[in-house]
């Protein structure tokens, strides 16, 4: 038979566009789910409200006073 042509084509050749066509979607869908989004407040542990900053603190690595003007 003449394979060049898919409505010519013999059963085998039938058989390995559908068993490739198969693998094809298998690994299609094995891509999407395992690419999915992921809600990253849960992930990561952010706190589900802001954390307000409080009144700066100044620190220094030596004995000496340190003056702000």
């Amino acid at each position: 038979m003449n394979n060049a042509s898919l409505a010519t084509a013999d059963r085998i050749t039938h058989l390995k566009v559908v068993v490739l066509a198969l693998v094809a979607s298998i690994a299609i869908m094995v891509i999407g789910i395992t690419a999915h989004a992921v809600d990253d407040s849960r992930a990561y542990g952010v706190a589900s409200t802001p954390v307000k900053a409080g009144k700066a603190v100044m620190m220094s690595t030596s004995e000496t006073p340190t003056f702000v003007r």
